[in-house]
Parts: structure tokens; sequence; C-alpha cells
């Protein structure tokens, strides 16, 4: 489970404190917006499970796109870094960062 993609942008942010990562996904026929942030992961469209066994991003949805912002991060006025990442494009950031 440590190497699921979930676990994987985590560690990322851990790595990169500065970024904020909104991932868009698409989960048995329906959106959804998550934040990933300094190692956490958080729906912005549904509720997020308590439990941090329960995955946030399950390793079978569809990633979309994903957004690098600046943190910190205003909703009103996000200030990108990158828009409209592939999940192919995001590989190579992580493999940057040893993730």
């Amino acid at each position: 489970m440590n190497n699921s993609i979930g676990k994987r942008l985590e560690q990322y942010t851990i790595k990169r404190p500065q970024e904020v990562l909104i991932i868009t996904i698409d989960l048995n026929d329906e959106q959804d917006k998550i934040a990933v942030f300094k190692g956490f992961s958080s729906s912005l469209m549904r509720p997020t499970a308590s439990d941090p066994d329960i995955p946030v991003l399950p390793d079978e949805a569809i990633i979309l796109s994903i957004d690098r912002i600046a943190s910190p991060y205003n909703p009103e006025s996000p200030r990108y870094i990158q828009q409209g990442i592939s999940w192919e494009d995001m590989q190579v950031l992580l493999l940057e960062v040893d993730v």
C-alpha cells in the first residue's frame, strides 16, 4: 500500500511543502477534486473519511489532471505553478524527488 498513487503524491508534497496538488479524478463515472498538501489528502467535493487507512485517492481512480499550486492555497485566487499535468508527466516529477 505504500506505493499506491495516493501515498506517492502525499510523499511528493512532504518533499515539496511549498506546493499543493489539486488532482481531478474520475471514480465510477463521478468526478472529484482532491487536494494534497504536506502529506495529507482531502476531497474538495465530498466528505473525507476520518480514518487515515481509507484512501482519499483509490488506485482504481482515473487521474484526469493534476495542478501544482504554490502554497498557501487560496481557492479564490490560486497561484498556479503548472496546470493540467497528466499522470505520465507527474510520474517524472515524482522520480525527481525519489518517490
